[in-house]
């Protein structure tokens, strides 16, 4: 079964499209007119091995906020339309991640009920010309969308941009292991209500 995804959402303030395919090799084209934003992108595609492509332009006049919001929302979409019934996946995932000065906890449940556990404090208010406060606004919207119990929290970490780096590639690497075929498992969803 062919787990892929296309999900658009046009709204007064953006324009998103989302297209997946959580058994990819991790291959990325992310344009959403926020440079910092699509290097995070580019991260949770390559390292949780999910084929992925974002096309978004947005009220950026405005500020980044409606765009990287409505990203997270359609591509959390796109991550339940492609996993469906949940059939045959490992379900839950965690990563510790290091990078440099930063280490980042993610475990996560693909559980059908959206929560977001974040404690993850920014050093700085801004990477760049980004707010590192949409950080958290992405996986908020993201967790909502996919269905997703998430719990992220920092170690340790000085430097903005390889906290939030170091997050994505977390978050990246919990989904990896959560959405892998589980070879002892193959047909059923994996709970013992047999629902999620």
């Amino acid at each position: 079964m062919m787990r892929i995804s296309t999900v658009e959402r046009k709204t007064a303030e953006t324009r998103v499209c989302v297209q997946i395919d959580l058994d990819g090799n991790g291959s990325c084209k992310c344009n959403s007119g926020i440079g910092f934003f699509d290097h995070m992108l580019e991260q949770l595609g390559r390292h949780s091995m999910i084929d992925l492509s974002v096309k978004a332009t947005g009220d950026m006049h405005i500020d980044d906020h409606h765009t990287v919001e409505d990203v997270g929302i359609v591509l959390g979409q796109a991550l339940a339309e492609a996993v469906g019934d949940k059939a045959g996946i490992r379900r839950y995932g965690s990563c510790q991640l290091p990078m440099d000065d930063a280490w980042i906890d993610v475990a996560l449940d693909v559980s059908g009920r959206p929560y977001l556990a974040w404690d993850v404090a920014m050093p700085r208010n801004k990477i760049g010309s980004f707010d590192s406060e949409l950080v958290r606004e992405f996986f908020q919207a993201f967790a909502m969308n996919a269905g997703i119990t998430l719990h992220v929290s920092k170690r340790s970490g000085f430097n903005t941009h390889h906290i939030a780096e170091a997050t994505f590639k977390a978050v990246a690497r919990a989904l990896r292991m959560a959405f892998e075929p589980d070879p002892r498992n193959e047909s059923k969803v994996p709970s013992t209500k047999g629902l999620l």
